[in-house]
């Protein structure tokens, strides 16, 4: 069969599968590498040992990191600590649309998952408007924030497999340095876009944060604002470890990353109370390990894929009809349409595009955020976050769209703009 007649077969059945059934993603991916695998004409024997292959590869990968940013969650959860590093940004971020959006986007890079970070943030958000349309909109921004900077900034599991596979000898300070003021723009031209779009307007961060969130911190005068460093004390030490590793231990990217994550978790254990140490690790590794095995999922069918000779035959029929350039973005958009993830539009997309004439084409900074803004344009019915977020608000699923789906979409279509930019007036 042809291969992208068979991919676009996959595809269906794996959107089918997601929407009807709602099961785990590493099930729908297995499966969909399977019937790939078949299509394509490969044995049923070679087509489980490259799934075993590709996810064994993605376990290397992402395991070690993936678990450690679990497990910081997990004691910043059971200590509250959440809430404490809310309050130290509120004395610097006053406005709610503002703090409940970059608070999203703060937390979701260092413990590595930007769902996670969004479920930390729904009970601290509720505390700040107890009007039902404001605390929806606090939410919404929250729930946006963790993905723009999810989908952007390295080292998260999103961006790992793109950097890895296509820019190996970029320097990582020099990829963030353009990732990190990109989706801090990106971010707030979605809060214009909520005031745009008739936004409730929200009292102020200070006075609004009252009620049961201040009854779990520390009182703080007004007038001397006082930083909770313990709960800041695994991002601290991420920070610190990224110059040592780089500069004093000299390591490549993947011993940073590993090193940096690890750096943090132990630091989450040394400084909680010796009595939440085993609960918050067993807590960390029952949710790392769902994420890993789904991303997993991911690898096994973006390993099939590659094996199957799809790079070679079917990205070459796609350049005769598009433009290269924007070849990653559209791969990028079908995959995060079929199965709703970041992190396996982003393990696929890597795998597919690794030693492809596109990667050859294209300069490795553009090329991650074509990715990046593919992976934004439909979070629709296939994504989980999509449901999470529409539970949470007790909202209609158009009103979800309006909220939710459109401002991502945005946040892909400014990211995609950029990238075209920085292509064809930086890096050629």
């Amino acid at each position: 069969m042809d291969l992208l007649i068979a991919f676009a077969i996959t595809l269906v059945l794996i959107t089918i599968v997601s929407i009807y059934y709602r099961v785990s993603p590493f099930f729908t991916l297995i499966g969909g590498a399977i019937i790939f695998g078949l299509l394509a004409g490969m044995t049923l024997d070679t087509t489980v040992k490259e799934i075993v292959s590709g996810a064994g590869k993605v376990f290397s990968s992402f395991g070690i990191i993936i678990f450690c940013g679990a497990v910081i969650a997990a004691f910043l959860q059971e200590q509250h600590q959440a809430e404490e590093i809310v309050s130290d940004i509120r004395h610097i971020v006053r406005s709610p649309p503002a703090l409940a959006g970059f608070s999203g986007w703060f937390l979701s890079v260092p413990i590595t998952c930007c769902v996670t970070a969004y479920v930390m943030l729904v009970p601290i958000l509720e505390c700040i408007e107890q009007d039902k349309k404001k605390k929806n909109i606090l939410l919404y921004l929250a729930a946006v924030g963790s993905i723009v900077s999810y989908t952007l900034i390295f080292p998260t599991p999103a961006v790992i497999p793109l950097f890895t596979n296509f820019a190996a000898g970029t320097s990582a300070l020099f990829y963030d340095a353009i990732a990190i003021p990109l989706s801090l723009a990106v971010l707030a031209i979605i809060i214009l876009f909520f005031r745009w779009a008739g936004m409730p307007e929200s009292g102020d961060a200070i006075t609004g944060m009252s009620g049961k969130m201040d009854q779990k911190l520390p009182v703080c005068k007004e007038e001397i604002p006082c930083i909770h460093w313990r709960a800041w004390g695994p991002f601290i030490t991420i920070l610190i470890a990224i110059p040592v590793s780089f500069f004093l231990l000299g390591l490549s990217h993947v011993g940073i990353m590993n090193v940096i994550m690890l750096a943090g978790a132990g630091a989450a254990i040394v400084l909680a109370p010796h009595n939440i140490r085993s609960k918050s690790v067993t807590s960390g590794a029952k949710h790392g390990g769902m994420i890993i095995f789904d991303i997993c999922g991911a690898g096994a069918l973006g390993y099939v894929i590659v094996h199957s000779g799809f790079t070679e035959a079917a990205l070459l029929q796609m350049t005769l009809f598009l433009p290269v350039i924007l070849v990653p973005f559209v791969i990028a958009a079908i995959l995060a349409t079929a199965q709703g993830s970041r992190v396996t539009t982003a393990v696929i997309a890597a795998e597919v595009l690794a030693g492809s004439v596109v990667t050859g084409a294209i300069h490795p900074v553009p090329l991650i955020l074509l990715v990046a803004a593919g992976s934004c344009i439909v979070s629709y019915v296939t994504d989980p976050f999509f449901w999470l977020v529409q539970r949470t608000t007790g909202d209609s699923v158009n009103t979800v769209v309006k909220n939710y789906t459109l401002p991502i979409a945005l946040a892909g279509i400014v990211i995609l703009v950029v990238a075209v930019a920085l292509e064809y007036l930086v890096f050629r």
